[in-house]
């Protein structure tokens, strides 16, 4: 299905919050910029970065700023998407279309682009790569087959590690035979565990 096509079922559908979300994308398209989809919700952006996302759900609808943490807030409405967790993402929730301050919002997204052509971002600070453990099934596999052996090393950590654990947490000797069986295929391909869930 072609992001536009989704956008439309996303708008489109019958939902509680149906008008809610077409005045937040009108007031976004009104600002110029480009409408994508991605990770489930349309998406909008300014020089290819992420500004805004609007998104719904059964009890709420809104308006994501993907570095809402910059904005300054003077009414303090936004909130931490998930507290503890998230460093820049800040959203203002609805639970009706009357909710919405039209003039507010217009002026969080024309800070949120402003800050988004100053280059404000987080810096993600990643965490360092740990050893992998390699689950004996899988060392027995990789060290009895080369071509198996070569394919695994030269898969990214990611990967790897993703492999290891899935060897790793099966409690039965039975299940991790046939997720051996499994990944055999996959990692000769050059495939990771989960590719088909990422875009």
């Amino acid at each position: 299905m072609e992001k536009q096509e989704k956008i439309e079922i996303f708008y489109n559908e019958a939902h509680l919050f149906k008008n809610g979300v077409a005045k937040l994308r009108a007031l976004a398209l009104d600002h110029g910029m480009t409408e994508t989809y991605k990770w489930s919700f349309p998406t909008y952006m300014i020089n290819g970065k992420n500004v805004i996302a609007i998104n719904k759900f059964k009890n709420h609808f809104g308006i994501w700023f993907f570095n809402g943490v910059f904005l300054s807030d003077p009414k303090k409405v936004l909130e931490n998407a998930q507290e503890g967790k998230t460093m820049a993402m800040r959203h203002l929730k609805y639970s009706s279309e009357e909710d919405i301050d039209t003039a507010l919002v217009t002026s969080y997204i024309n800070e949120a682009i402003e800050n988004q052509k100053k280059g404000l971002h987080v810096k993600v600070k990643r965490k360092p790569k740990t050893k992998i453990t390699i689950p004996p099934h899988l060392s027995v596999a990789l060290e009895n087959n080369k071509d198996i052996k070569v394919a695994f090393q030269k898969l990214t950590y990611s990967k790897q590690k993703d492999y290891a654990e899935y060897i790793a947490t099966a409690k039965q000797e039975q299940t991790k035979l046939s997720r051996l069986e499994k990944i055999i295929p996959l990692i000769l391909a050059g495939k990771g565990l989960l590719d088909m869930y990422r875009r």
